[in-house]
């Protein structure tokens, strides 16, 4: 979530250490996870006030389908096809060209 690293947590943890002391470390340990569970919780019930997640999905839902529409409208797949039963159809007359003389 914070993008935090093992080497970043180390530091943090020693300067609480230090700041705090050993005796009240785990008072502010607890406080500080309430607090972040209780922002967790907030986020959540913003989001599902405001239907941001109802609005996330259907932006991707259509992101998807504009995918998929715009791969379906490529012309280049059939136009991979057309080239190779033109190279075919070449090929077998440069074949008959050469067998008639």
């Amino acid at each position: 979530m914070f993008n935090i690293g093992f080497e970043e947590l180390i530091l943090i943890l020693l300067v609480a250490f230090v700041i705090v002391g050993p005796k009240d470390l785990p008072k502010v340990a607890r406080a500080i996870g309430r607090f972040v569970k209780m922002l967790k919780q907030m986020y959540e019930d913003f989001k599902e006030e405001t239907g941001l997640d109802e609005t996330i999905n259907e932006f991707q839902d259509a992101s998807r389908d504009l995918s998929n529409t715009l791969r379906d409208a490529d012309p280049r797949r059939e136009l991979r096809e057309v080239q190779r039963d033109a190279q075919k159809v070449i090929k077998e007359a440069e074949k008959e060209v050469k067998s008639d003389k």
